[in-house]
């Protein structure tokens, strides 16, 4: 506890630093923007942008590390030099070289998150700044008034001391979602950059599926349309020897009749590599069962699903780990394999691991392209982590695979729990410990301190009982917590 209290401290004293410096940034691109269009000078803008940019991108960094709050960049891909600019005429009396300042200077006044970055730079300090560094910031201010001689500053060190185990890590993620409403891209934006994304997936993705029906149809063409070409040729063939050889009939329609087999069964191959059934019938986890048995390596299976996955996700989850099994029997030299299929929230999330040499790059072939592929048109993500010498693991993420479970309504015993957890502190360290402290020290200071306002028989009596009611109520909102954690274990 005290170790996480520490670190949540200095990393909000580290993201207060970062935020007065991201004011000096503020200040020097507001005085560029002045100079850009008050004195015409333009060139200043472009620098002072990037260099915002450059303080925002820190942000979302420790951001992302110190508060778990994940930030995307919000800014609009930049913009196509002239001379790649299709269907355009060409630079006439301007150069491509100022037709390229002028699109670089428009594309960046225009974009909304160069003006939210400026926004973030110059509010964060007083906003976010202040509230995580607050309990250092009142400890600073305890020991100050206790160096000049001041008593109540040891009020404050007590106070900051008792409300920074709770406080410092909630203020943390309150200025990671601060910058996550300012940094982060908006709805139009994120909007737009899917549309981008799906765009360039949707060609891809009707690319794949002209090359699918086409390997169908060859498939159909060379094995089960001519065994089936076969078949008729020889029933024809007996038709003609039942009159003159009626053993040779018989022989003919056994050929037919084993060749019959053997085109249902090239059909039934297709129609697995189109759509198995056993994934219809059975759902994802039976269908990922059954391929592992089916696999030459010896893979291990663990499902944990708590519904049913859509349709069209789960056809593209059964591919993608049979592409990645197939990958880790042929190429990898693997001899064995893991599937792990979980979920968080309404993510599925597959993770696919071999021992085997490792080095798998999406670059050099195209099934890890064509997993990547199928996944996308569905927003999914495959990370993939394969050093030289092994193990490879592919780790494959799905959004709103899964159906979102249903909120629990809120009980007054909840409501009681949450209310004594924020509450609690209050007659336990400001009403109780402070007070208790100014009466063994002898400050005869009351101030809001309800135990020094009463009659001198009754101060120790009211202070004993604020510290345990304070402490019956944290004792009250920790206590299904605690039993938790003691059942777990």
């Amino acid at each position: 506890m005290v170790r996480r209290t520490l670190t949540a401290l200095a990393r909000g004293l580290g993201l207060f630093s970062l935020a007065v410096l991201g004011e000096l940034v503020a200040v020097v691109m507001l005085v560029a923007v002045l100079l850009s269009f008050f004195a015409g000078l333009v060139f200043l803008f472009p620098p002072a942008v990037r260099l915002a940019r450059a303080a925002a991108r820190v942000n979302r960094r420790l951001v992302r590390a110190w508060a778990g709050v994940a930030i995307a960049e919000p800014y609009r891909p930049p913009p196509t030099p002239p001379a790649e600019r299709a269907g355009e005429p060409g630079p006439g009396r301007c150069g491509p070289v100022m037709q390229g300042t002028a699109l670089r200077l428009t594309w960046l006044l225009n974009d909304p998150a160069t003006w939210r970055d400026l926004l973030f730079l110059l509010v964060v300090p007083w906003t976010g700044g202040l509230l995580v560094a607050a309990p250092v910031l009142l400890a600073a201010v305890g020991a100050v008034q206790l160096v000049s001689g001041a008593p109540l500053g040891l009020a404050w060190l007590v106070l900051a001391a008792a409300v920074a185990p709770r406080y410092a890590p909630w203020a943390l993620r309150a200025y990671g979602y601060l910058a996550h409403a300012l940094l982060g891209p908006t709805e139009k934006a994120e909007l737009a950059r899917q549309v981008r994304r799906l765009s360039a997936v949707r060609t891809e993705v009707v690319d794949a599926q002209a090359a699918e029906l086409r390997r169908i149809e060859r498939d159909l063409h060379d094995g089960a349309q001519a065994r089936l070409v076969a078949v008729g040729m020889m029933i024809g063939t007996a038709e003609r020897l039942l009159d003159t050889d009626r053993n040779a009939a018989r022989a003919m329609l056994a050929k037919a009749r084993e060749a019959s087999a053997d085109a249902l069964h090239e059909l039934r191959r297709i129609v697995r590599g189109i759509h198995p059934p056993v994934l219809a019938e059975r759902g994802l986890g039976d269908a990922v069962r059954a391929l592992a048995l089916d696999c030459p390596l010896p893979t291990h299976v663990t499902i944990d699903l708590p519904a049913r996955v859509a349709a069209p996700l789960e056809s593209a989850a059964y591919f993608a780990i049979s592409e990645l099994l197939g990958n880790a029997a042929r190429h990898a030299g693997a001899t064995r394999a893991w599937v792990d299929i979980g979920h968080d929230g309404t993510t599925l999330r597959i993770t696919v691991t071999d021992d085997g040499r490792g080095g798998a790059d999406p670059a050099r072939g195209t099934g890890l392209r064509g997993i990547e592929r199928r996944i996308g048109a569905f927003d999914g993500v495959l990370t993939l982590s394969s050093p030289a010498g092994g193990p490879t693991t592919a780790v494959i993420e799905l959004p709103q695979a899964l159906p979102a479970p249903r909120p629990q309504p809120l009980t007054r015993r909840a409501i009681a729990l949450v209310a004594c957890g924020v509450l609690g502190w209050i007659p336990l360290v400001p009403q109780g410990f402070v007070p208790m402290v100014f009466k063994l020290t002898g400050v005869t200071a009351k101030s809001w301190f309800l135990g020094l306002h009463v009659a001198e028989p009754f101060q120790w009596p009211v202070i004993g009982g604020m510290i345990l009611l304070g402490a019956g109520m944290l004792a009250f909102a920790a206590w299904p917590a605690l039993v938790h954690r003691a059942g777990v274990r």
